[in-house]
């Protein structure tokens, strides 16, 4: 089963009245570094009709301190409130999208499908669906609260100290770009550098020029040239957890299942007695 959805797939859907769909904007707001953006306006000017806006930082983040990473896992009842006033209901499906490669959204999808929710992401986002020419729509978009039920949404994370184990047992991928894994530049975080045992796989090389995933055969090729295979344990970290969840959705793509260091560098590197590895 795939974990995506196309553009035209998503409007047979909201045809069939058969989704609830979830705008997850949110960026970076300028490449490698700065403050975080958050996609709200863009959303209330124009969106998939019948959307609701998920906000990252509020409802798919737990403010925690330094030592937790910039973006800590929510708690399995704050996912569950989210949800609830998204319109979830139990066995309903849910579709995420966002406009930044399919990053945000899926942190959406992890999250929701740890806590046993149907949930994929719109492949190629908010630019597919203008592209195909998709209905839009503005204004806010609000449902009678939900009564969906979620498992733990954190299952598949790893703690700091299962981290800084994992690269004996498996492949721990960082997914961040290769100059922050080398040690050469790090705009957010106190220390720059990367887990010893770690190797370096940036998520922006499973996605087109138009936003989309690439083809399974190459994206199995690129994690095969890592030691990643069907059977191979991996994980992955980024920055602050949320691009490694976008490598956990590739990887699910390809038919192999990940875990998730979702503290990742920013709370490895806040985190004082833990060594760090720079170049190659």
């Amino acid at each position: 089963m795939s974990h995506l959805v196309s553009a035209t797939e998503l409007a047979d859907l909201l045809r069939e009245d058969a989704v609830r769909v979830i705008d997850v904007r949110w960026r970076l707001s300028a490449p490698g570094g700065g403050e975080m953006f958050d996609g709200r306006a863009e959303y209330l000017q124009g969106h998939i009709p019948g959307a609701v806006f998920a906000d990252l930082e509020e409802e798919l983040t737990r403010h925690g301190l330094p030592e937790e990473g910039r973006h800590p896992l929510p708690t399995t009842a704050q996912v569950q409130d989210a949800a609830r006033r998204w319109g979830v209901n139990d066995g309903d499906l849910v579709v995420a999208y966002d406009d930044a490669g399919g990053l945000p959204a899926a942190r959406a999808w992890w999250l929701l499908r740890q806590g046993g929710v149907d949930v994929r992401v719109l492949d190629g986002g908010w630019r597919a669906w203008q592209a195909a020419g998709g209905d839009i729509e503005s204004g806010s978009v609000e449902y009678a609260p939900g009564a969906v039920t979620l498992h733990d949404v954190t299952g598949d994370s790893l703690t700091i100290d299962e981290a800084a184990a994992f690269p004996q047992t498996g492949v721990l991928l960082d997914v961040r770009a290769p100059e922050r894994f080398r040690g050469e530049t790090e705009p957010l975080d106190p220390i720059a550098g990367h887990i010893p045992g770690a190797v370096n796989l940036p998520t922006t090389r499973h996605v087109a020029e138009d936003g989309t995933l690439l083809d399974l055969e190459t994206l199995r090729r690129s994690f095969a040239e890592v030691g990643v295979s069907d059977g191979t344990p991996v994980a992955a970290y980024c920055g602050s957890g949320i691009t490694a969840a976008h490598t956990a959705l590739v990887l699910a793509e390809a038919g192999i299942d990940a875990k998730i260091f979702h503290g990742s560098w920013s709370q490895w590197s806040n985190t004082p007695g833990h060594p760090v590895a720079v170049g190659d």
